[in-house]
């Protein structure tokens, strides 16, 4: 098969959009109020849902809105509404990519899944993320300020305490890991007396992206079986081998695998940058992949587009550099 871009591409731009905990009551609000496309996206993504999507992310309540079956469509959403205001100004990706969760919102972008398809994946996958491990049986912990190698090397090591893995690999210095709880706990102490500036657990209901989720993923393939994937109309660099797939063939194998595997940020970031990605333009909620590129790849351009002012922001970015 000839690849959809043979050689990299100058002056590039990637659209890529943020993961579970990004979320924040208000976000969307203007892009719904003045773009009519976003409008049209939080109606159908109720309806697809029987949810009213609007009041969830511009009212909450904070509980209910991280809520992983919750957090997760109204961040599509958001994410989706940005991508709809961007391209009524004329500005399309030349590669897509998304942090977990983000990745379907890629795929929406790159017209290889229907945003009402993806949004229902979106909420069952959430459901079986979070049903695959009994509440208070995992944990996820970020470490700061270490190699990697040595992060490996600490989860070995607290083997004989349960199952632990590296679940996310995000940039210099920051990885995250994910198991059993105590498991989780011998590793943040194994990597302070290592030397990592911070090892903390996170606020999250499950054990994302380790081997504990693969009832999640044997659950969320058949999902997949039932609906419709198209080629990419562009590349998208995908999560688990941080390598651009043009094939529908492969899209719904890398998304099963993306349930069980780590989150390969960093090396998403540098293979764009190779392909000759220069811009980045994080759609959705929040900052978290912008301060990750800002740090993984610094010479590059970096913008969020969330709301009305950052839009205007981006829309002159893009101009610049076409």
């Amino acid at each position: 098969m000839v690849s959809i871009r043979a050689v990299p591409a100058m002056n590039a731009i990637a659209f890529v959009f943020p993961g579970q905990g990004s979320q924040r009551v208000g976000m969307g609000r203007d892009l719904w109020a003045e773009v009519p496309e976003a409008r049209d996206l939080f109606e159908q993504g109720g309806e697809a849902l029987g949810i009213d999507l609007a009041h969830l992310c511009f009212r909450g309540p904070d509980e209910q809105l991280t809520l992983t079956i919750n957090a997760q469509p109204a961040i599509m959403t958001v994410s989706m509404a940005a991508f709809a205001a961007l391209q009524r100004e004329g500005i399309t990706p030349d590669y897509v990519a998304g942090h977990s969760l983000g990745e379907y919102s890629a795929l929406v972008a790159a017209r290889s899944l229907a945003f009402e398809d993806a949004i229902r994946i979106v909420r069952k996958r959430g459901q079986f993320m979070q049903e695959a491990v009994a509440p208070g049986a995992g944990g996820m912990a970020a470490v700061l300020g270490l190699d990697t190698q040595s992060v490996y090397t600490a989860c070995e090591e607290a083997a004989p305490h349960g199952i632990v893995e590296v679940a996310n690999l995000n940039s210099p210095g920051q990885v995250v890991i994910a198991g059993q709880v105590e498991a989780v706990d011998r590793v943040i102490e194994l990597v302070k007396q290592r030397g990592a500036k911070r090892a903390i657990r996170l606020q999250v209901s499950a054990p994302f992206h380790c081997s504990l989720m693969r009832p999640a993923a044997e659950r969320l393939a058949a999902e997949l079986e039932a609906i419709s994937i198209a080629d990419p109309a562009v590349p998208l660099v995908n999560n688990a081998d941080a390598e651009p797939l043009t094939s529908k063939d492969r899209i719904a194998d890398s998304l099963i695998r993306q349930v069980t595997s780590p989150v390969r940020w960093e090396d998403v970031v540098r293979r764009l940058v190779k392909e000759g990605v220069t811009l980045f333009f994080e759609l959705g909620p929040g900052r978290v992949l912008t301060g990750l590129i800002k740090r993984i790849a610094p010479e590059a351009t970096v913008v969020n587009v969330e709301d009305l002012e950052s839009l205007r922001l981006a829309v002159g970015l893009a101009g610049a550099t076409r």
